[in-house]
């Protein structure tokens, strides 16, 4: 099984056609170009990747504890979210 940051980047490389290797935990949204629409797409990929339900509001900081600014925010976000729904 992936690990959580394995999957993320994978998602985040399917949905925005890059090559995995550029989608590094440092990235910002705005380097891979990822816009609203985008993340939008993101975060269902990522919920039935995980099966996990991801508030609506997930790019609201205090829906998810975090910002989603970066790669290694929406990991630590999902991991949060899986532990408590587990």
């Amino acid at each position: 099984m992936a690990t959580t940051q394995e999957a993320i980047v994978q998602i985040i490389a399917k949905q925005m056609s890059v090559d995995p290797a550029t989608v590094k935990p440092e990235s910002t949204m705005d380097d891979l170009s990822i816009e609203s629409l985008d993340l939008v797409e993101i975060i269902f990929a990522i919920e039935e990747e995980f099966d996990i339900s991801i508030p609506y509001n997930a790019n609201d900081p205090s829906a998810t504890g975090t910002d989603l600014n970066t790669v290694a925010e929406v990991i630590e976000a999902v991991d949060k979210i899986v532990q408590e729904q587990a």
